[in-house]
């Protein structure tokens, strides 16, 4: 990954003064360690007239896989391959932002001891990235950078030049010129829309990446006139982290506008102000009743079959009674998103040893799944067409056959409560059926009847006496290790 930046200068104001400013002597050529790779920082120019810094950040492959191998602990379940066959071209990304912020902090905060008058100087500024990826095309360059004051020029990369109908990659060359923004404004611009037009990140995002936007984005974000997009793209399109983001914004806005501090604004409330307290969401509940019913099992070892994207992992994770976890789901995707969630390639050897992600299809026998104390089948059978459930229904009880298995599922019957849901709808557009209570109850029953088991029901949710819970759970307790009948 590669970037310059340039500026221009006179006698009086030389343009080695950027040496200065970014705390680098153009003498030396400098490196440095990052999380996955070296980062140079040298000078191809340097004169009165004309100096130019360039960023070149080595990306260390091996570091890559390694901080994503061993047992808990892949960054992303579906690059297992990624040390054999590897063709991913290392464009400027989150990976060069995050090495921009760290090796020129200094510059980003303006911040120059030495010459504490220039930090607050614009100057005539050139930023060269020939390697971008722009997910949204030229266009959508031109929409982010020109209304900061840039003078954008971006040029599509094609996929081979030796085929030019193939077309243009998703990658672009680009060139930023500007004679009215300090260096600190450029860098800080450059830190937050990397990443934006990539639209991804090398990391787990976490609540405090709010805090590090709005931090970075002070005097330009809230005004921008793609703030949405760039505030959905920087946080990885986690919606609530988005809201959070954008009520801040236009706090942000709001004080600006009225020549005011954001607290003279937002004081509608007194900070001791007791305020009614919301119901805890359906998925959190559902949750909650899970791991309570895990406990009243004295389950240990617990699987979470159609895992998905790692809520009831992490939650699991939590509580020191489950020893070894083990999220299995078919797609990888949604593996990599948990793998993330969970932060499995930080995470400490010890409470790495207690989680585990593999892939697989629950419409077959699985010989990794046998021998857990329980398995969690939360918000899954709707997912399946009708003639798959009695292969799902083998796979887990009669070949895997766990000691305890918790099935949740939606009660159609309360969907008549949800004033959002149109009549004759299910609840989500993957949904394949959604069971009454009767229906619940029968196919429940009939599983323990074939497979050793006795089922008990409980509801999850506000128990409405005419149309019953949002979600209903059957919890299965094996009465005897014989082997299952053919289903």
């Amino acid at each position: 990954m590669f970037l310059t930046i340039s500026t221009t200068g006179t006698p009086e104001r030389p343009a080695t003064d950027l040496g200065h400013l970014l705390h680098k002597h153009p003498d030396k050529a400098q490196a440095f360690s990052t999380s996955y790779g070296t980062a140079h920082v040298l000078y191809p120019e340097a004169e009165a007239r004309r100096c130019t810094a360039a960023l070149l950040l080595e990306v260390d492959t091996v570091a890559l896989v390694r901080r994503g191998k061993g047992k808990g602990r892949g960054g992303a379940p579906d690059a297992a391959l990624a040390q054999y066959v590897n063709d991913r071209p290392y464009a400027a990304s989150s990976l060069l932002a995050v090495a921009l912020s760290s090796v020129f902090s200094s510059a980003m905060k303006g911040v120059c001891n030495a010459r504490p008058e220039l930090p607050g100087q614009a100057r005539p500024l050139r930023v060269e990235v020939p390697a971008l990826p722009a997910r949204g095309g030229p266009d959508l360059v031109r929409k982010l950078f020109e209304p900061l004051g840039w003078a954008v020029t971006v040029e599509p990369v094609a996929l081979d030049t030796e085929f030019p109908e193939w077309g243009d990659s998703r990658y672009v060359s680009l060139v930023l010129e500007s004679d009215a923004l300090t260096l600190a404004e450029a860098l800080r611009h450059l830190y937050v829309l990397l990443p934006v037009l990539d639209d991804a990140k090398h990391y787990w995002v976490a609540p405090d990446e709010v805090d590090k936007l709005l931090r970075v984005g002070e005097g330009w974000l809230p005004g921008h006139p793609e703030q949405r997009l760039i505030t959905s793209r920087y946080l990885s399109r986690r919606w609530a982290l988005t809201r959070q983001a954008t009520e801040r914004l236009e706090l942000v806005r709001l004080a600006e506008a009225d020549d005011s501090e954001v607290e003279e604004i937002d004081n509608a409330v007194e900070a001791d102000t007791e305020t009614e307290e919301k119901p805890a969401p359906l998925a959190v509940q559902r949750r909650e009743a899970i791991v309570t019913a895990l406990r009243q099992s004295e389950a240990a070892r617990v699987l979470d079959l159609g895992c998905g994207q790692g809520q009831l992992v992490q939650t699991l994770l939590k509580d020191p009674a489950f020893t070894e976890i083990v999220g299995v789901d078919v797609s990888m995707r949604a593996l990599t998103i948990a793998s993330r969630r969970l932060k499995l390639d930080r995470m400490g050897e010890r409470q790495a040893s207690r989680v585990q992600l593999f892939q697989g299809s629950l419409a077959y026998t699985d010989v990794r799944l046998k021998g857990y104390d329980a398995a969690v089948l939360s918000e899954v059978i709707e997912h399946l067409d009708l003639p798959r459930l009695p292969a799902l229904e083998y796979a887990v009880f009669g070949s895997a056959r766990p000691r305890t298995v918790l099935v949740t599922t939606p009660n159609v019957e309360y969907n008549v409560r949800w004033e959002s849901l149109p009549a004759g709808h299910v609840r989500h557009g993957d949904h394949r059926f959604e069971w009454t209570r009767a229906e619940f109850r029968a196919w429940a029953e009939a599983v323990a009847e074939r497979h050793g088991y006795t089922v008990a029901f409980e509801p999850v949710g506000p128990d409405d006496p005419e149309v019953g819970p949002p979600t209903q759970m059957a919890v299965f307790t094996q009465t005897a290790p014989k082997e299952a009948k053919a289903a």
